[in-house]
């Protein structure tokens, strides 16, 4: 089982990835501007009780931390502060936190972290060979119990194997960009790095197609809806770790023959 807890939205961008931001697609047909920071209602979340004093959030579920925004932004500084507070308090609850400014981290984290919270995961994004050096480099000498590396979107082929061979990073994922204007992912990039996975017991997660795919000469328009089962269709997968999370279940099968 697994919920979403948004405990603030708004962001700036970052980087290449950033620039079809789906956060920001969205806000915009609302006409909200995106990189403003507010704190949400469902800020505490995690530790509000039911009268009966269950909490709402039930136990032994993987929380995603933080989806419409960074966790790290530099403006948040007060409510992660906060923020840190109640994931510390649901020991129980497993925290899966994504972010493109790892560089931020070691100025950003409680007093009492010491070698990194069990209960939390940090994953770090790299979306070309250019982030992936600039911020992997970096993520292996964090103090952090359990890390992840997400390429997504994956703009082009990515040599990380040198950062997988020390076994310090859990699980890759990958995925195309959605959205209009997609810019085009390419099954080659997506078996490259699954091959990198495989060489060195590295857990892959083949997460989405994007919308626009290339497989072999050929690029298809694939809808939203079809994105995530496309992917699972590709029988990519791999998973050699045995606490590692199950992330399948993101990506239902659909109807379409790409694979």
């Amino acid at each position: 089982m697994s919920i979403i807890w948004n405990p603030w939205h708004g962001c700036r961008k970052l980087s290449e990835g950033c620039a079809r931001c789906y956060v920001y697609r969205r806000d915009s047909m609302f006409g909200k501007d995106s990189s403003v920071l507010q704190k949400n209602s469902s800020f505490y979340y995690p530790i509000e009780k039911f009268p009966n004093g269950d909490f709402k959030a039930a136990g032994f579920q993987v929380v995603y931390t933080c989806f419409t925004s960074d966790f790290f932004l530099e403006e948040a500084a007060d409510l992660r502060r906060e923020a840190w507070r109640i994931i510390k308090a649901r020991s129980d609850l497993h925290f899966y936190i994504v972010t493109k400014r790892i560089s931020l981290f070691e100025k950003s984290i409680p007093d009492d972290w010491g070698g990194g919270y069990k209960n939390v995961e940090i994953v770090c994004t790299c979306e070309n060979q250019i982030r992936a050096d600039e911020r992997l480099k970096i993520f292996l000498d964090l103090p952090i119990a359990r890390r992840g590396v997400i390429c997504e979107p994956l703009l082009e082929s990515l040599d990380i194997e040198k950062y997988l061979g020390s076994g310090a990073i859990s699980e890759v994922i990958a995925g195309g960009e959605s959205g209009g204007g997609a810019r085009v992912c390419d099954f080659k990039w997506i078996e490259n790095l699954r091959q990198q996975c495989e060489r060195t017991e590295t857990d892959f997660f083949f997460k989405q197609t994007g919308a626009l795919f290339k497989k072999g000469e050929s690029i298809y328009k694939i809808p939203r809806k079809l994105q995530h089962a496309q992917a699972r269709k590709a029988g990519v997968n791999l998973r050699f770790k045995k606490n590692a999370l199950d992330l399948s279940r993101l990506a239902p099968v659909g109807q379409m023959t790409l694979f």
